[in-house]
């Protein structure tokens, strides 16, 4: 067993400390985007799960009774392979530590998730008021996926939620081209079907919980950043590279977009991203990454498991 919490306290700090420093220097995900958004997922994926595996096997040393759920249905041979009798003092420390760690990770999750639900009944009421008033026949056929508002304010955004509405101001309309008005509309798409906003939550979350754990921090940062160029991505596959790069700065230039000093960087990141494209990695590349990244938060399964499966041998 203390093996065990050992590796696994090894991987949780490899994965979070080096490997996300590492891959925030690395070029390739301005490249591939989606596949760096999963490989992201899969280090979190691998800390949260050493982190898990390690909370189990700790409170089953330190806890008869969670011992005796855990390795219930197990022969004897396999917990005399963990040496359960006997939990060092640091052993008990670090599960009470991890134990908390869930519940302060669980408490996040949550306060995030009511938060954002609020934050959509808010907008949702706003937008009701900022709607204009149509007949009884046409109100249903508002409440669809595309809600047009009267402002000269160009801005196109989707709203996540039950049901989820695409909305366009009258100023983008006329602002925008209707290849350029496709392109804006097919990467907001693209963040409906990829589901997007789940990942923002979860990264906001954890990087507010955890503010001093650089994995999170630069989760929350780099999901912020491919999200967009995921989008950026499908959009410009369908309309163009030039077409999409020319609806940003149509919706965008009144705030900054080429302006190095701004406060809105990432637009102009994106623009420069879509008037100059990289070619994108080889498919054989792409799949060796996502196969790799998919199979790391297994090592943590492998760690916790270990000890049994020898046993068995």
């Amino acid at each position: 067993m203390t093996v065990c919490l050992l590796l696994l306290s090894a991987v949780a700090l490899t994965a979070a400390v080096p490997v996300p420093r590492a891959l925030t220097r690395a070029d390739w995900p301005e490249r591939e985007p989606v596949v760096a958004l999963w490989v992201w997922q899969c280090l979190v994926a691998t800390v949260l799960m050493c982190n898990l595996t390690a909370l189990v096997l700790g409170a089953a040393a330190v806890f008869h009774t969670v011992r005796d759920h855990v390795f219930a249905p197990a022969p004897p041979a396999v917990t005399a392979a963990y040496d359960l009798s006997a939990a060092p003092v640091w052993a008990t420390v670090l599960t009470l530590l991890l134990a908390c760690g869930a519940a302060w990770t669980t408490a996040m999750l949550a306060r995030e998730l009511v938060e954002a639900r609020r934050r959509r009944g808010r907008t949702r009421a706003h937008l009701r008021e900022r709607a204009p008033e149509l007949p009884g026949g046409l109100e249903k056929a508002a409440r669809g996926p595309l809600l047009v508002l009267e402002d000269e304010y160009p801005d196109a955004w989707w709203m996540p939620g039950s049901p989820p509405q695409l909305v366009v101001t009258t100023g983008a309309l006329h602002r925008l081209t209707d290849v350029q008005l496709d392109a804006v509309l097919t990467h907001e798409r693209d963040h409906a079907r990829a589901h997007h906003d789940w990942l923002l939550h979860l990264s906001t979350a954890l990087a507010t919980g955890f503010p001093r754990v650089p994995l999170f921090a630069y989760f929350c940062e780099q999901t912020h950043r491919l999200v967009e160029l995921a989008a950026d991505d499908t959009a410009s596959r369908r309309c163009g590279h030039l077409t999409t790069a020319l609806a940003l700065i149509e919706l965008n230039q009144h705030r900054g977009v080429l302006s190095c000093a701004s406060s809105h960087r990432l637009l102009g990141e994106r623009v420069d991203r879509l008037l100059q494209p990289r070619p994108r990695l080889g498919r054989r590349h792409r799949a060796v990454t996502a196969t790799v990244a998919g199979l790391v938060p297994l090592v943590p399964l492998l760690i916790a498991f270990g000890p049994g499966l020898t046993a068995l041998a």
